[in-house]
């Protein structure tokens, strides 16, 4: 299993490493107040952690919803977090322009689960030497994300990281098979377990999506049991109150518990394959 560093986290190392944070960036306030809680809570708990939140999200299911701030007021929050906190950033890019403009910034570039196929997009963010962290994609099957690491590859990057984000089950459901997580770990690459969106129902409340948040512990728990690299999830101070996939998101003040077990069951599994 290849070890992917990033700055102080490790993925595919001993410890379970975490990636959370707001689904959008919401405001400078909120995004830092979150960035503070979620610092301290990863040094409290002594695990490897990288922040999250999108300064656009492109793809949500109304042209009514609230998108972000866009990438230059976002990007310069996200650099904000990453230079006060000294913390590792990670965001979406959307189109290939935003790759090199993007990787000034931030730590890793996430390619969104439904634009993962996309052979421009992996190439330039590739090209960057960044990490990219690439959801799988709900209509894909785990064995065909060795292409999209091939693209990847042969753009010269091998700083890779896969993430399992629930398959389409159905319309305005998702389903987590858990093999897909071993599967993709045979590709030799760090794999991370979205628990929040894979709880999601997209498009399921008409106008925006919707989602089963009180599950996304216990799938976390499952995916832990498995044997991943990492869990993301998406937070917020309040969850109902939220701009994007409220229904989804884990409120912080359950997260540290949430975590706790986590990092039990991971320590469990740990022993196993010693």
């Amino acid at each position: 299993m290849k070890k992917i560093k990033v700055e102080k986290a490790i993925f595919g190392g001993k410890q379970l490493a975490f990636i959370a944070g707001p689904c959008v960036i919401e405001s400078v306030e909120g995004t830092m107040d979150l960035a503070e809680k979620l610092v301290k809570l990863a040094k409290e708990l002594k695990v490897p952690f990288v922040f999250k939140a999108s300064f656009d999200k492109a793809n949500r299911t109304s042209i009514d919803s609230y998108r972000g701030p866009g990438i230059l007021d976002g990007l310069e929050i996200l650099k904000e977090v990453r230079d006060r906190f000294n913390v590792p950033v990670l965001t979406d890019i959307h189109e290939a322009w935003q790759a090199e403009f993007v990787a000034d910034v931030v730590d890793i570039l996430q390619i969104p689960a439904f634009l993962c196929r996309q052979t421009d997009l992996l190439v330039a963010a590739a090209e960057t030497g960044r990490v990219i962290n690439v959801k799988k994609a709900q209509f894909l099957a785990p064995e065909d994300m060795r292409n999209v690491i091939a693209k990847i590859e042969a753009s010269g990057n091998n700083n890779i990281i896969l993430t399992e984000r629930g398959s389409s089950f159905g319309y305005n459901n998702l389903v987590a098979d858990m093999r897909s997580l071993l599967i993709m770990r045979e590709f030799g690459y760090p794999v991370v377990f979205d628990a929040t969106h894979s709880v999601q129902r997209p498009g399921g409340a008409g106008k925006t999506s919707g989602g089963d948040g009180r599950w996304a512990p216990a799938l976390a728990r499952a995916a832990v049991a498995t044997g991943v690299d990492g869990v993301f999830m998406e937070t917020h101070v309040n969850p109902a109150e939220a701009l994007s996939d409220k229904a989804n998101a884990i409120a912080f003040k359950d997260l540290k518990k949430v975590w706790q077990n986590l990092i039990a069951i991971h320590a469990i599994v740990s022993k196993g394959k010693a």
